[in-house]
């Protein structure tokens, strides 16, 4: 394999580093309009910079801005300042590592030459997820136990004891997707996915491993520490948790860590159960293949679903006066994304059109596969959060009877079964 080039590091470290970190204020800001919608409530539309508001997204740039220039207190009776501060750090980085080795795509053949379209281009494939969301948890366990304080030690006790309880039967739900697909490595996984079950039905992990995957996506909640697994963090009985004596941009680490969690969780999900970067029914040599049909049918599909989401903006829009400026800027955003997405297609279609070599074939297939990637990771994020709005948080007694006494054994029948379907 040649040296990459430069296009495809920065695509790889673009998207990494967006999904990551970039999509924080817009899960936080689509997380609270998610949240009023269930509410029958507004959700944040007032905070704005000289009137523009971008439908309520001003407000976590504002609540950034709070948190950086906000005073950084640290209480005087912490004993151990070098855990205290390293602690959120640690929450951070480990969730930033998890899109290592997310594949965005198919592997690139660029000028004869193979290129993975991952940020780190290695093979240690879901060895690499585990050993990053494992180490994470100490980032809570310092934080909680430097603190000195008992609330926060309580939080990192039963954050530790969570993540214990949840990470055994997440390894054994792997394990039957690793028997399965035959491979550690999720871009062999998502190609698998790429197959079809009697030549019509998408072979995805959610329908021929239906039960490794739903104990996938549960513990994978209960790692991101996300309600209904959020005891960690029970305000009604321990204030804030394990981050009770953080400020400023300390607990704004631990924020951005717990949704860059919860993104890289999406990803992995979207990859190991959803297909991944596959568009449904057609691989990537059905794509190369057929792209002069598979190209003005998709554009067709984005106009329409532009179009159609649009329409369903408008229609539930209806809290606000329509003389509002807030109801002509909601309608702008609307026909921005509706020009944006048009923008797209026509390039797709003008790069097509001017140049149909193997090398412009492969990158318009690699954009048609991150765009697939990112539609269903951003579905994913919204399961999340529609989640949290829904359930009430896990008494503890009920968080590990449900892990250890249902998903556990769920798991290892599950594994035993997945064997003998594949021996024979």
């Amino acid at each position: 394999m040649s040296e990459y080039p430069i296009f495809v590091i920065i695509i790889n470290m673009a998207l990494a580093s967006l999904l990551a970190v970039g999509t924080t204020p817009i899960m936080v800001w689509w997380e609270r309009r998610i949240a009023g919608f269930m509410q029958d409530r507004a959700g944040p539309n007032r905070c704005h910079i000289y009137g523009i508001r971008l439908g309520g997204l001003i407000q976590s740039f504002a609540d950034m801005l709070k948190l950086v220039f906000k005073e950084d207190f640290r209480p005087p009776h912490i004993k151990n300042k070098y855990l205290y501060t390293l602690a959120p750090a640690i929450v951070f980085f480990c969730s930033f590592m998890l899109f290592g080795v997310i594949p965005f795509a198919d592997d690139l053949i660029y000028d004869s030459n193979t290129y993975k379209m991952q940020v780190i281009p290695f093979d240690l494939g879901i060895m690499w997820f585990l050993a990053f969301a494992s180490i994470s948890i100490y980032g809570i366990m310092l934080g909680g136990y430097s603190s000195d304080n008992k609330y926060s030690l309580l939080g990192a006790i039963r954050a530790g004891a969570q993540v214990i309880s949840y990470e055994a039967a997440m390894g054994l739900s792997l394990i039957s997707l690793i028997i399965t697909y035959g491979s550690i490595h999720i871009n062999d996984m998502v190609a698998f996915q790429g197959s079809l079950l009697w030549g019509v039905i998408p072979a995805w992990g959610i329908i021929i491993q239906p039960i490794a995957s739903i104990l996938f996506i549960v513990t994978a909640f209960a790692e991101t520490n996300r309600a209904p697994f959020d005891i960690a963090e029970g305000e009604s009985e321990i204030v804030a948790g394990y981050h009770t004596e953080y400020s400023a941009m300390r607990f704004g680490l631990f924020q951005v860590g717990e949704y860059a969690a919860m993104t890289a969780s999406c990803a992995i999900i979207v990859s190991l159960v959803f297909g991944g970067y596959q568009v449904p029914f057609l691989t990537t040599e059905d794509l190369k293949q057929s792209l002069d049909i598979v190209l003005p049918a998709l554009i067709a599909i984005t106009a329409i679903g532009a179009v159609v989401v649009s329409l369903w903006l408008l229609k539930n829009n209806n809290w606000v006066d329509k003389t509002d400026i807030r109801a002509k800027e909601n309608k702008f955003l609307i026909t921005a994304i509706c020009i944006i997405s048009a923008l797209a297609c026509a390039f797709l279609a003008y790069l097509y059109l001017s140049d149909r070599s193997e090398n412009t074939t492969s990158l318009i297939v690699m954009s048609i596969q991150i765009i697939t990637f990112l539609i269903k990771f951003f579905v994913m994020a919204f399961v999340f959060i529609w989640v949290r709005w829904t359930l009430l948080r896990f008494r503890y007694d009920q968080l590990q009877a449900l892990g250890w006494k249902v998903l556990l054994p769920l798991a290892i029948v599950n594994i035993l079964v997945s064997a003998i379907v594949i021996v024979v």
